[in-house]
């Protein structure tokens, strides 16, 4: 069994759907299919769940006929059969007139996922209508019978595999199977969601679940690049990876992958291939337990960080300081992405803030404290880069780069630097030359 995941913009428009469709066919492995939402829809959707909390029932009508109409333009595209079409189309207007009902609710967490995650469901169910209409037989599959994390951070791959087993053995004479990314269901059984690009990581904890041969994430790029293209000139795709070094990369700001997509996959050994919706044949990349090289392999960025200075009011922290400081951002559930200490202060930075107000009134009782926000960290992966030679260069060209903090010996896979947001690409073009001997673009002030 393989699992193939396509994005927002491999399913984005009926010409990209039909490029998916001969991607399917041309593989006879039997396979799932996870899809995302038509790029946008989800926005869309993410609108209509704040005039849900406003209660603005105008622009909630309005909000749930574009979307009628955006589909109902695919739908038309797709399906030469009229009876087909009217069949469709009137499996669409149910759906719509349950997203009516909901969105006449009081907003809540689970109204807001059951919304968000209406974008997967209606996508899978034209585009599972439409291969079965040109021949091509598939059964659909609703990931809300199956896709029982619980925890999103630890998901229950047990309890997934046992649903999804039982989804199957009732389903077994089909080879293709098309389900819905993102959306699952919480500790409580409740409707939730696996946040924005959750669709990666619904593919691998789908694969971990049947012991996959592999996970295939279809993208709109030929895998996984050494630096962001969208800012950088002379990048090219890594044909390898390993999993922690996937998984860095990912974490500080790799767009093409979801933080969490290696984890469900690393103890079962299950390869994560990254490949090209609109060049099937480019090699892209395999994640895996596999070292092909160390070394230096790629640099990512992460935006939206800010940076938390804490000094102690006494000369030298007290025992125990330490566990103190981290305690309150555990207790707001913030997670920590860099730090570093000296004998009276820590720097840290965080990225979530939606608790800061409340961690810095509960932490200068007993310290000073100061924010600086509007900052991006830089991250520097390769298998072993700490004791690479290409890790010496970089600090002797750490003098050409305006550095905020360093995080570096925490994990033999990656060097971390924290620059202002508007250093940011003249970095990442700088790094590109210096690391990589490619022409320079830019120089950094």
């Amino acid at each position: 069994m393989k699992i193939l995941k396509f994005g927002g913009t491999s399913v984005g428009s009926v010409e990209n759907l039909n490029r998916v469709k001969e991607i399917l066919i041309s593989d006879q492995d039997k396979k799932i299919v996870v899809c995302s939402a038509m790029s946008g829809v989800t926005d869309q959707l993410v609108n209509l769940v704040e005039n849900i909390k406003f209660r603005d029932s105008e622009a909630i009508t309005r909000n749930l006929h574009r979307l009628e109409d955006k589909h109902i333009d695919v739908i038309d595209a797709l399906i030469k059969d009229q009876d087909l079409r009217s069949t469709l189309k009137n499996g669409l207007s149910l759906i719509i007139t349950e997203m009516f009902e909901v969105s006449s609710q009081e907003y809540s967490e689970v109204v807001n996922s059951r919304i968000i995650t209406y974008g997967e469901t209606i996508l899978t169910y034209i585009f599972s209508g439409y291969l079965n209409a040109i021949g091509v037989s598939n059964v659909l599959l609703d990931a809300k019978e199956f896709m029982f994390v619980g925890s999103v951070e630890n998901p229950s791959i047990e309890k997934v595999s046992k649903k999804l087993n039982k989804v199957l053995d009732n389903n077994i004479q089909s080879s293709i199977y098309i389900t819905q990314g993102f959306v699952c269901r919480d500790e409580n059984d409740e409707i939730s969601q696996l946040k924005r690009g959750g669709s990666d990581y619904t593919a691998t904890i789908i694969g971990a679940a049947l012991n996959a041969t592999e996970v295939q994430i279809w993208t709109d790029i030929d895998g996984l690049h050494n630096n962001d293209p969208r800012y950088v000139e002379h990048t090219h795709p890594i044909a390898h990876l390993t999993y922690n070094e996937a998984a860095e990369l990912a974490y500080f700001g790799a767009k093409i992958l979801h933080p969490q997509t290696v984890s469900p996959v690393v103890g079962k050994d299950i390869p994560v291939l990254l490949k090209n919706t609109f060049d099937p044949e480019a090699s892209g990349t395999v994640i895996s337990n596999k070292t092909y090289k160390k070394g230096l392999k790629a640099i990512s960025a992460k935006d939206g960080i800010t940076a938390i200075k804490i000094k102690s009011n006494r000369m030298l922290m007290a025992h125990g300081y330490l566990r103190r400081i981290f305690e309150v951002f555990d207790n707001y559930n913030t997670s920590i992405d860099m730090i570093t200490t000296s004998e009276i202060a820590i720097s840290l930075t965080i990225d979530d803030i939606s608790n800061l107000d409340k961690i810095v009134k509960e932490i200068e009782s007993y310290a000073e404290i100061t924010v600086e926000q509007d900052h991006s960290i830089i991250c520097i992966v390769g298998e072993s880069v700490i004791n690479d030679k290409n890790s010496y260069k970089l600090f002797e060209i750490l003098n050409y780069i305006p550095v905020r903090m360093v995080s570096y010996g925490g994990s033999n896979n990656n060097i971390s630097l924290l620059v202002d947001t508007k250093d940011k690409i003249p970095t990442l073009r700088f790094l590109n030359e210096k690391l990589f001997h490619f022409e320079k673009k830019e120089v950094v002030a």
